[in-house]
């Protein structure tokens, strides 16, 4: 899994951004992959326009596994580069910090790993990073239409600063076990016949029983003590309730992006649907329940959680137990949607080897390079031939633990067809908006206020933090 979202605020959605270098120099640009998609513009051969051998340096975090998939690609990389080395810095705490460090004291790496909200713009805004569209412009052997919707991030359009190198979205992961032990039909695959809210509600109530036996919909059952809940929201909801905003026809700033929403009609309906699974239905946990609730993978193993709605990481680890699970869409509210976060990389303008630079990204851009991680579940690829040829397909799905029998409908189409981008792409100033928005939405969690009170209460403060939207001029 890239870098945990509770290193952002808690209730915020992470991403990754990448940027690229301009400067001139040349090299080499013919292709030399075999297998006739995007990706192969990281295979690239050829020899470097310098005479001197040249060292990039490329900063990341991950878990050791993620740095050990990198480096592979690193040294796939090096191989069709010759004269071309990469001194790989896996930076596993405080990356932001140190990377500050590394800007401020002029030692910047020549490509890193960025999240959007913490650094990425912030460093963009001082000029540090670079118009990718400049680069895409002049390789004619890599597009940018060659890239799933939602992998691109802009300053503005037209200044495009993040190319992703792998993505996530969110579904809902459920025991099948449980779903035929009750005698009940388990969620459809397809967006098409995903359930509705309600009958989202109608099944986590039958799936959440108390410690006598009864169920949700049953006469006498105590909702104080619940011994198996029918969903849960992975960490407490952090990042998951942003899909139900967009369902339903509601954003974090309106299309203009003049005016705070998460206090609009729609918003505030889906923000009050998440709450009352908790308050209202009791068939997902409090905020102080969630404490013993343990991690997506164990909650489906023990059966302490029926369904739980997380990001499609939550492959890893489920394919490495024995629970038999599946994944589908999430329920909808007016449209179907998951949002599309991502890992990216980005190329500090200072970089003395831009072109070079460039070639390293769309090596870390190419699937092949990281397939390993993908075919295990815990990636999913960026580029769109990937969710489109069925050769493709095949390489990272085919086999796999991490692929289950709904994951093409519900994951791979879903991300294909009705992702949506993460608010810390475009929202401008989005760590500020949510730092007054969160402490508001944990009294919503906790059932102290509606949705509408709670939101009305902070627009003010949250408007005065709105500075616009970055997918628009």
């Amino acid at each position: 899994m890239n870098r945990s979202w509770k290193r952002l605020t808690s209730l915020s959605i992470g991403l990754l951004v990448l940027t690229s270098g301009l400067s001139a120099c040349s090299t080499d640009n013919t292709n030399s992959s075999s297998t006739g998609n995007a990706a192969e513009a990281g295979n690239v051969t050829g020899e470097s326009s310098s005479k001197e051998p040249i060292t990039l340096r490329l900063t990341n975090w991950g878990s050791p596994k993620e740095i050990e998939t990198y480096q592979k690609a690193i040294d796939r990389f090096e191989e069709t580069h010759p004269g071309v080395t990469v001194k790989y810095e896996s930076i596993p705490t405080d990356y932001d910090t140190k990377l500050t460090t590394m800007v401020a004291g002029n030692q910047e790496p020549d490509v890193a790993m960025l999240e959007s909200a913490t650094i990425a713009f912030p460093l963009a805004e001082q000029g540090k990073l670079v118009n990718l569209q400049t680069m895409l412009d002049e390789d004619s052997s890599f597009h940018a239409d060659q890239l799933l919707p939602n992998t691109s991030y802009f300053t503005e359009p037209g200044n495009i600063i993040g190319l992703a190198s792998n993505i996530e979205t969110f579904s809902l992961y459920y025991n099948v076990d449980m779903f035929k032990e009750l005698g009940i039909e388990p969620p459809p695959a397809k967006a098409e016949e995903a359930w509705t809210w309600d009958e989202f509600v109608e099944t986590a109530k039958k799936l959440t029983i108390d410690q006598s036996g009864k169920n949700a919909t049953e006469p006498g059952f105590d909702p104080s003590k619940i011994r198996q809940f029918g969903v849960s929201g992975a960490n407490g909801w952090w990042g998951s309730w942003s899909n139900f905003i967009y369902s339903n026809g509601g954003d974090f700033v309106s299309a203009d992006g003049k005016t705070f929403s998460l206090n609009q009609p729609e918003a505030v309906e889906a923000l009050q649907k998440v709450a009352d699974l908790i308050n209202v239905h009791h068939v997902a946990p409090s905020p102080v329940q969630s404490k013993n609730v343990p991690g997506t993978n164990v909650a489906l193993q023990t059966r302490k959680v029926a369904m739980v709605i997380d990001g499609q990481w939550a492959n890893f680890d489920l394919s490495s137990t024995d629970v038999n699970y599946d994944v589908a869409p999430l329920p909808i509210l007016k449209d179907p949607v998951t949002t599309v976060v991502n890992g990216m990389f980005s190329i500090f303008k200072s970089t003395k080897h831009p072109q070079e630079s460039w070639e390293l990204v769309k090596a870390l851009l190419d699937p092949e390079g990281t397939l390993e991680l993908h075919h295990k579940g815990l990636w999913m690829p960026a580029l769109k031939n990937w969710y489109e040829d069925e050769a493709l397909i095949a390489k990272w799905t085919a086999d796999s633990k991490g692929r289950r029998s709904g994951y093409r409908d519900a994951v791979i189409n879903m991300a294909l067809n009705h992702g949506h981008q993460t608010p810390t792409g475009y929202v401008k100033n989005f760590n500020k908006i949510m730092d007054i928005v969160n402490p508001a939405l944990d009294k919503v969690w906790l059932g102290q206020q509606s949705a509408e009170e709670a939101m009305n209460g902070i627009a003010a403060k949250a408007q005065a933090q709105v500075q616009g939207r970055r997918d628009i001029q």
